[in-house]
């Protein structure tokens, strides 16, 4: 099933790298996201919060494709995700043309799914070399380059099961800026690490921001969406409750589920 051909309304004009439009996503008779519409600006850091189950981790993964939409649009640097528009139609795209469109937006989940084969430096290196065909010798340049500036230079040969937690999920980062996406997403990047490790994680996540990497975080670290983020968007039952600057959404919230929410996290 196609999702909904670009409407007026969905077709507007908008400098936002990320625009999505009244997505819908249903897992069977659960429908999981019942209109979000959100835009993105480039440099700009998206934080997303809200219980769990509100469907936020599920929208991250249809801006990746990952999960296919039932209605709505979804463009990533002025790209349809997963679709091509044709004498205003959609039609989906082969496997092989999402991949390609895949390249240009990071990753980056819970668990870290690091291969457990491959040294650190070999899970960075293997997606440039097998999707860009970047030479070996310039991919390790590359990956060298990452890996000191997550801060594990001296981690290159360590394979996953020797590193931390905290350790594996830098790798993971430094493994998807390793193919210059425009876009980083994060699926609750630390939610599975002890907290003595979340600092080193979020430190990354801050030093992506400073150098003007879009980002949407789906997180539950507040000091964080306040700090960093300049979007700050509550979702629950599958819709955006509220969203604006994190000084007005985090501290002065005005709906009440909004509220209720925050007065168990804080």
């Amino acid at each position: 099933m196609l999702p909904t051909e670009p409407t007026d309304a969905l077709a507007t004009d908008t400098t936002a790298i990320i625009d999505a439009r009244d997505v819908h996503k249903r897992f069977g008779s659960l429908e999981v996201l019942k209109g979000i519409t959100l835009q993105v600006e480039r440099g700009q850091v998206a934080c997303l919060l809200g219980p769990s189950g509100s469907g936020k981790s599920t929208f991250l993964r249809c801006i990746n494709h990952l999960e296919k939409i039932d209605a709505g649009m979804i463009r990533v640097a002025g790209r349809t995700v997963g679709y091509e528009e044709r004498n205003g139609k959609l039609y989906e795209l082969r496997e092989k043309d999402v991949a390609s469109q895949r390249r240009g937006v990071g990753m980056v989940f819970q668990r870290f799914n690091l291969f457990p084969h491959m040294t650190a430096l070999e899970n960075i290196i293997e997606a440039p070399m097998q999707v860009r065909g970047t030479s070996r010798a310039a991919a390790k340049e590359r990956a060298a380059e990452l890996l000191n500036r997550v801060g594990l230079g001296d981690k290159a040969g360590a394979y996953p099961s020797a590193l931390s937690g905290g350790q594996q999920q830098r790798i993971a980062i430094a493994r998807a800026l390793a193919m210059d996406p425009e876009v980083m997403l994060f699926d609750e990047p630390t939610s599975a690490l002890d907290p003595e490790l979340v600092g080193d994680v979020l430190d990354v996540m801050r030093d992506l921001a400073a150098s003007g990497m879009t980002m949407i975080v789906v997180t539950h670290e507040i000091g964080f969406a306040r700090e960093v983020g300049d979007v700050a968007v509550f979702m629950d039952g599958g819709v955006v409750v509220e969203q604006g600057r994190p000084a007005d959404v985090l501290v002065n919230p005005r709906e009440a589920r909004t509220q209720a929410f925050l007065a168990k996290v804080l």
